[in-house]
């Protein structure tokens, strides 16, 4: 039997998540990208694995089957990443309420626990102390060094599977079974086109039709703290608990909402909700906010850095607050209720996108479930 072979546009993340699938099933398989490394959201972001966000149910079933997937990848190719879990912290009733009605939902399903301001404490080193009620604990979540494993990742799938990797190598147009790159071609008997943020490249009628937008983020990250700190677990404002729609479970979740609308009405105009994580090395990479729109202004906006900072002291103490990095990202965002756009543009043709600010979250674990099905 002939083995089945795949080109692959795009070595971000979805890009690679696709061609793990794939490999698995033995296919022969070709990865396009068109720059010398992925440069785009697939290494801009916090690096954070994160089942928390997702509701029980099918995201959160597939947002674990993609943690056992980063799991396995990064212990068989020795990738950093830490197992570290998530505190929400709780300064105000309202913010208590919603974390107590979470866990009673989901703590049959879920690793998840209030913790009283001591148990908290004694969590992270990095909580500011003064009004804490208590925080939500997950021990759920892991983090990556994303500009590093994205890259790793590739290697690792181009080693174990014999994974060609076309690199500064931009696709310009597909006639299947072919795909063409200037003077040069290459045939597959299919082919998926995983391109990010980059959409309107190949079939721009397709997505001008799609209800499908692209967001921009601001993010920062922190010098290395000294003396080798670490925070612990990955930190979280009660902006993120009206951010991620793992908490819409709670009841009190709209009052809250309501309150943040009052006394945060810049913060929410701009999508802010705060957040840290801490890379290997020991810098913290902090944000973020969410500006929708298909063109974005290139120029990142000071006042948005100073409200995520801001914000950030509320609930946060480090060790060394000095500015290392800032940086915006980009990536595509369905705007229908969708999740994902998994679309066959013709026989032989699938796009896989839109996976919003959902990307090292879920993709392993899409791809998988996706190519499984078929």
């Amino acid at each position: 039997m002939k083995q089945p072979s795949a080109i692959i546009i795009g070595a971000g993340i979805v890009g690679l998540a696709t061609a793990r699938a794939l490999a698995k099933r033995g296919y022969k398989l070709t990865v396009f990208e068109r720059n010398e490394y992925a440069v785009g959201a697939s290494v801009r972001n916090f690096g954070m694995i994160w089942p928390i966000g997702q509701a029980t149910g099918p995201l959160f079933e597939r947002a674990m089957l993609s943690r056992g997937i980063w799991k396995e990848i990064c212990t068989e190719a020795n990738i950093w990443h830490d197992e570290v879990g998530s505190l929400h912290l709780a300064y105000h009733d309202d913010e208590l309420a919603v974390i107590q009605e979470y866990v009673d939902a989901n703590q049959s399903f879920r690793d998840c626990s209030l913790l009283g301001p001591q148990a908290a404490l004694a969590k992270s080193q990095a909580i500011n102390p003064n009004g804490l009620k208590g925080a939500l604990y997950s021990g759920e979540e892991m983090i990556v060094e994303p500009r590093v494993a994205i890259g790793q990742i590739a290697k690792y799938l181009a080693e174990k599977y014999k994974i060609e990797f076309h690199w500064n190598t931009a696709i310009s147009s597909i006639n299947h079974p072919r795909v063409s790159s200037g003077g040069k071609s290459w045939e597959a008997d299919e082919i998926f086109v995983c391109s990010g943020a980059d959409f309107e490249t190949l079939y721009p009628e397709l997505f001008l039709s799609l209800d499908i937008t692209k967001c921009k983020l601001q993010m920062m990250r922190l010098v290395s703290q000294p003396g080798q700190w670490r925070i612990g677990p990955s930190l979280c404002g009660g902006l993120s608990m009206i951010h991620y729609p793992g908490f819409s479970v709670a009841a009190s979740l709209p009052a809250l909402r309501r309150r943040y609308e009052e006394q945060y009405p810049v913060h929410l105009q701009w999508g802010v909700h705060v957040m840290a994580s801490q890379n290997g090395s020991g810098e913290l990479t902090i944000g973020d906010s969410h500006e929708y729109g298909l063109v974005h202004d290139p120029f990142d906006k000071q006042f948005i850095n100073t409200l995520i900072t801001g914000y950030l002291h509320t609930f946060a103490n480090f060790k060394d607050w000095t500015l290392l990095q800032s940086w915006h990202g980009i990536y595509p965002k369905m705007m229908n209720g969708e999740t994902e756009l998994i679309k066959q543009i013709e026989p032989g043709v699938t796009v896989i996108n839109g996976v919003g600010g959902n990307g090292m979250t879920l993709s392993f674990g899409l791809c998988e479930q996706y190519i499984a099905s078929r």
